[in-house]
């Protein structure tokens, strides 16, 4: 082999070149360098989480993709701060039954009144509490990070966390008390006491001066009619009316429906195309069925003044017998039904007694 035949390797050769040497060494500390300020300081990140917290009207702070990796998958644990995450999705903001922006409001109550209540702890560096939302169709990826499939969700990131699928999350049966479970939620998981909930007034100041000065232009009028006694109070139509409709609801077991939330009508498991508007069984009561019980019960009722009132006023003794009999006959037929539903629901039997005597 003759010398000039052999050629080194080619990492030899470039660490045998000063100049790709250097060029090596400037691209390893370039490298080191991006790392360490890719990694931002605490304190810097909770001077940051705090100026968006200012800027927010309701101190709520907008997260996304990736600030979600800046404050939470990228940092050192433990971080000097936690993290109360709403996670929100507009496309479902007309799902009423889920009650989205019913809930985020109460959240922004509860942030906005953490803040006003602990002005100390909204100043400080270290030991804070953030309150954030994220929405779905800008963050998918988070919502996979934390592993959320369903809303309302609501989690608790602390210091510790370092996987956010091992985050708290708010149980979904402390949702109906609205901001105030929220409230003690994060009480009983950071110590931290949030203080009563500030929530808005009905009305606004402006809008109480104008009624105040509505009120003012027609209490001189209102005075008036109350001493001529032109006012609704005074009108027997609607005292009737009134009783009427206190009648109806007492004997329509309306309040049973009311606090019970009972639906109207079932629909058949057998049939889906079927409505259930009597439900056999004494452990459940539609509103249906109370409605028509105290429809039978009212005709009744006006039955029985409309002759113990009106009817004795009529001097033809002819037409009284009548109206009478047909009244009569129109209530046992009203009772008769109300009695043959309580059979049929219950299952108990109601027969007619007769004293021993008569037999």
């Amino acid at each position: 082999m003759k010398p000039n035949d052999f050629s080194p390797p080619r990492n030899m050769a470039i660490s045998a070149n000063p100049a790709a040497r250097l060029l090596l060494l400037t691209a390893l500390v370039s490298l080191f360098a991006y790392l360490a300020t890719s990694t931002s300081d605490p304190e810097e990140l909770v001077n940051e989480l705090l100026s968006q917290q200012s800027q927010s009207k309701n101190g709520v702070i907008h997260l996304d993709d990736h600030s979600v990796s800046r404050f939470l998958t990228s940092t050192k644990t433990p971080r000097p701060y936690s993290l109360l995450i709403f996670f929100d999705a507009k496309q479902l903001h007309d799902k009423h039954e889920l009650h989205l922006q019913d809930l985020y409001l109460e959240f922004s109550l509860l942030a906005s009144s953490f803040i006003t209540n602990n002005p100390d702890e909204s100043s400080s560096s270290y030991g804070k509490l953030f309150f954030c939302d994220i929405e779905f169709k800008e963050s998918q990826s988070s919502f996979g990070l934390f592993g959320v499939n369903s809303l309302p969700h609501i989690r608790l990131v602390g210091p510790n966390v370092k996987n956010p699928k091992e985050s708290e999350a708010m149980d979904q049966g402390d949702f109906s008390r609205m901001a105030e479970s929220m409230s003690n939620f994060v009480a009983s998981r950071t110590k931290l006491s949030v203080g009563p909930i500030h929530r808005p007034p009905i009305l606004s100041r402006n809008q109480l001066g104008l009624l105040f000065a509505v009120l003012l232009i027609w209490t001189p009028f209102m005075i008036k009619k109350v001493l001529t006694g032109q006012t609704l109070l005074h009108d027997p139509k609607i005292w009737l009316g009134g009783s009427i409709f206190v009648y109806f609801f007492s004997v329509s077991g309306a309040m049973h429906n009311i606090i019970r939330k009972m639906p109207m009508f079932l629909a058949d498991r057998n049939d889906p195309n079927k409505l259930i508007f009597f439900y056999q069984g004494s452990g459940m009561q539609l509103g249906a069925e109370g409605f028509a019980i105290g429809f039978l019960y009212t005709i009744v009722g006006l039955l029985l003044a409309f002759v113990t009132h009106v009817l004795v006023m009529v001097k033809n003794v002819a037409v009284q017998r009548l109206i009478m009999v047909i009244s009569l006959v129109v209530s046992f037929w009203a009772v008769n039904k109300v009695i043959y539903l309580d059979n049929w629901k219950t299952g108990y039997g109601i027969h007619t007694f007769w004293p021993s005597s008569w037999k």
